[in-house]
């Protein structure tokens, strides 16, 4: 990450400034209307994506049939999710990354205003104790999922905008820290303490990554973790999960029973699991199993040899967008490049929440396996970034065809 994070934010003597060389690369973009796209990348994206939704069948099989007595009704969802997706990653992809940066302190405002909204009663949906979905016409939409989005896409901006200021000391952070700390109040509002360590986390990252001092970064960071030890102390809920988290087995049939579970499911997959759909744990035993809980079902019925490979493809796909954030650098295209960096940091960190809840490394949060799990909002959202990737992908083609840096075309 160190290396990475030198390259993006140490920008080359010979590179021309930020807005010539933004408009050379958005012209010589322009001037060719052929649709560049990154195949390794679909390929990753089309294999994780596929991979999620066998594991989803397989998961939510007997779910489905005890609710509606159709097996595959969580199959023909996801299918009808992944498909309003792709067409929303279609149409972000159509959108050039100028105007996305123009518009990024309303898109933050509009982040803003979804996370005010879910917490009014009547907007806001309840579900299990928590106010995270607003009530949209026959879907109930998460609005932290965007929400993140968002602020990232802002943050990605600032870091451009204020280079110097960011990359000067404490005072140049303090706005982006500022604004985490504020939309990470309104997401422990609802409650979701997990959408908000992601969003710290991430964004952390990506001002680590745009040049910011990394004592400085190191300092919030803990100075976040003991407010966020704090908030799990203060809280009798939050502490409940921690002590569950600590040791399971204590309490297997309350606190500790979705863990328990969980690790029962990824200690029967051994080296080559029981088979695919051949899991015990997701028959009734095992809470969200085919949602939060999906890699302890992938683990038990794939066995080490498909954690690996389901590992191998994040990191894969992670990678070749960190290349991708590198060549934009090098072009010139930084908020190219903060956007790219954005959504391949923002992979790792939900990825490792997720499968780290799932294994008992970290404590239970409501946090889905990226394009992989059960999820209405969650999937939407993520193939929506993956088409601004791909969009950012396609601008830093043109730009190097166009004569801005030839080798990395």
């Amino acid at each position: 990450m160190n290396s990475i994070a030198t390259t993006l934010s140490d920008t080359p003597a010979r590179e021309r400034s930020r807005t010539g060389a933004t408009g050379a690369n958005a012209a010589g973009a322009g001037s060719n209307t052929r649709v560049r796209i990154d195949v390794l990348m679909l390929l990753l994206v089309s294999a994780i994506l596929l991979l999620g939704l066998v594991m989803v069948t397989s998961a939510s099989i007997s779910v489905a049939a005890h609710e509606s007595g159709d097996p595959f009704a969580y199959l023909q969802k996801q299918l009808v999710l992944l498909a309003a997706g792709v067409a929303l990653a279609v149409l972000v992809f159509l959108v050039p990354i100028s105007v996305i940066e123009r518009f990024a302190m309303p898109l933050l405002i509009i982040a803003g205003a979804m996370l005010v909204l879910v917490l009014i009663p009547g907007l806001g949906h309840v579900v299990n104790g928590s106010r995270r979905w607003l009530r949209l016409p026959g879907i109930n939409f998460q609005a932290s999922e965007a929400a993140r989005v968002l602020v990232l896409v802002y943050i990605a901006h600032y870091c451009v905008r204020f280079e110097s200021a960011l990359r000067g000391g404490l005072p140049g952070l303090a706005r982006p820290l500022g604004l985490l700390t504020l939309f990470g109040l309104l997401l422990l509002l609802e409650p979701d303490l997990g959408a908000a360590t992601v969003l710290f986390v991430t964004g952390f990252g990506l001002l680590f990554v745009a040049g910011a001092q990394l004592r400085w970064v190191l300092v919030t960071v803990l100075g976040a973790s003991a407010a966020l030890s704090m908030l799990v102390v203060f809280s009798s809920y939050r502490m409940r999960r921690l002590t569950a988290f600590l040791d399971p087995w204590a309490d297997p049939y309350n606190t500790g029973f979705q863990l328990t579970q969980s690790l029962i499911a990824i200690g029967r997959g051994e080296w080559f699991g029981v088979g695919l759909g051949a899991s015990v744990q997701k028959l009734f035993y095992l809470p969200e199993a085919h949602n939060d809980f999906l890699f302890a079902v992938l683990a038990e019925e794939l066995g080490l040899a498909g954690v690996v490979l389901t590992l191998g493809l994040f990191l894969a796909l992670a990678w070749r967008v960190f290349a991708l954030a590198r060549r934009a650098n090098d072009a010139g295209m930084k908020f190219h490049s903060y956007l790219a960096a954005g959504f391949a940091l923002w992979l790792l960190v939900q990825a490792f929440v997720n499968i780290g809840v799932n294994m008992g490394v970290l404590p239970t949060k409501g946090l889905t396996l990226p394009l992989m799990s059960y999820g209405r909002s969650s999937l939407i959202v993520a193939l929506a970034w993956v088409g601004l990737v791909m969009r950012v992908h396609h601008e830093v083609a043109g730009g190097a065809r166009a004569g801005a840096r030839g080798r990395y075309a």
